[in-house]
């Protein structure tokens, strides 16, 4: 990914990345995180997305929009003091009675886009809302999600 992907200001951002960190996060969460994830998160450890890539759009409704999801912020790995990070999944999907297994990267309870691996292998990536128990596909894996976010004002 060439093009910016992480916005100004500190909101969301954890200290830097470590290998350990890493170690413990997938061992924490019994997955392999992908590689474009932790490339992104090695370059800024969670915070908010740039304007020019805040929305996902789909081909099926969501509960957000007709035609898109928002992708404002990504979360990081590590303790938060205020706000969330990856490492608040497994609470997380009990407390909402989300599937599993997943990796929530950004929501805000009710609804989330989270890294499925329920299908095994690769994981695809998916819009989540907890209060009417639906999902959306969005991209086979999370290179793909990356490739199709697009502003968000482009739907308004």
């Amino acid at each position: 990914m060439t093009e910016a992907f992480w916005a100004e200001g500190t909101y969301g951002v954890l200290p830097p990345l470590t290998d350990e960190a890493v170690r413990a996060a997938e061992a924490l969460l019994g997955v392999r995180l992908p590689s474009a994830l932790l490339d992104l998160l090695r370059v800024q450890n969670g915070g908010t997305v740039v304007d020019e890539r805040s929305a996902f759009p789909t081909t099926e409704r969501t509960s957000w929009a007709p035609d898109h999801v928002p992708f404002d912020s990504l979360m990081g790995i590590g303790t938060a003091e205020r706000g969330l990070s990856l490492l608040d999944t497994p609470y997380l999907v009990e407390e909402w009675g989300l599937p599993s297994p997943v990796v929530l990267l950004t929501g805000d309870g009710h609804t989330w886009i989270a890294l499925d691996y329920r299908a095994g292998g690769e994981p695809s990536v998916v819009w989540l809302d907890a209060d009417d128990e639906s999902e959306v596909a969005l991209a086979p894996d999370l290179v793909t999600f990356l490739d199709g976010l697009v502003p968000a004002e482009r739907f308004e």
